[in-house]
């Protein structure tokens, strides 16, 4: 079997995935969405898509216009990223390893027969029907787990617990219309600081702390959409590294799909 895998998203999760495959050997490439509404764009590989490139730990992920290029990035040293929502493109490319970390908390389109390995990573898939392993992502102590009969925990709307805090950190879109910021990641905010506008309807901080991601500017939001978080903790450092929560995960289905490769499932 060759070593090359397909992550379906290019978020933060999955390029904390991307980050252990990456580093052991494999080579990967990722695929997103047009306009990514990627909120931790700092340590995620899916601005590449926007910006041309976007290096996360000193690793390279660098926009992809077609199939034909792929090849040539990866020998290049870098991560392909590609956009391709409904999956067209992995599926004539036939990568031998697919993880599904799109999160978007069910299966928007990933069957257990598009690869050989077919990972799924949170709620919405179940091992043996649309995946041959799923992986956990509620933070707890089965975060990263390799689950190989069932499914993750079903998705319960309220963000993990961070510094006592779940959902007064995450910043959200207060009308529908434009995004644009008043502030960008890294900075420290008060609970009731301007943080952004959804066209001229301002965005407020709900929590002290460092703004820890943010959508860019020019995206079409709705009302409610997640648009960016406060992290309570005030180290700014976290904004420019994979998080712990990413970095479990990816362990986890490196675990998977090597035990899937060696027929060996613990």
């Amino acid at each position: 079997m060759n070593k090359k895998i397909w992550i379906r998203g290019a978020g933060d999760l999955a390029t904390g995935i991307a980050l252990r495959f990456f580093r052991s050997g494999f080579d990967v490439i990722m695929s997103d969405i047009a306009v990514p509404t990627t909120v931790r764009r700092t340590v995620a590989f899916s601005p590449a898509i926007y910006e041309g490139e976007a290096i996360v730990e000193g690793i390279s992920g660098k926009f992809c216009d077609n199939i034909s290029e792929i090849d040539s990035i990866i020998e290049s040293g870098a991560i392909p990223i590609i956009v391709d929502p409904s999956g067209d493109i992995m599926r004539e490319y036939k990568p031998e390893v697919i993880v599904d970390a799109i999160i978007a908390k069910t299966n928007i389109g990933t069957g257990i027969d598009d690869a050989k390995i077919v990972i799924g990573v949170g709620p919405g898939f179940e091992a043996g029907v649309d995946c041959h392993a799923v992986v956990e992502t509620k933070r707890g102590h089965n975060l990263g787990r390799v689950i190989w009969s069932g499914s993750a925990y079903p998705n319960t709307g309220v963000p993990g617990n961070i510094g006592g805090y779940t959902v007064e950190r995450i910043i959200r879109a207060t009308a529908d219309g434009i995004f644009k910021a008043n502030v960008s990641i890294g900075d420290s905010v008060k609970a009731g600081d301007l943080v952004a506008y959804c066209d001229k309807t301002p965005v407020y901080a709900g929590i002290d702390g460092i703004v820890r991601g943010l959508l860019q500017d020019g995206v079409k939001v709705k009302t409610g959409m997640k648009s960016g978080d406060v992290d309570p903790r005030a180290q700014k450092d976290y904004c420019f590294s994979v998080s712990d929560k990413a970095r479990a995960i990816g362990g986890g289905v490196l675990e998977a799909v090597l035990g899937l490769m060696s027929s060996r499932k613990i």
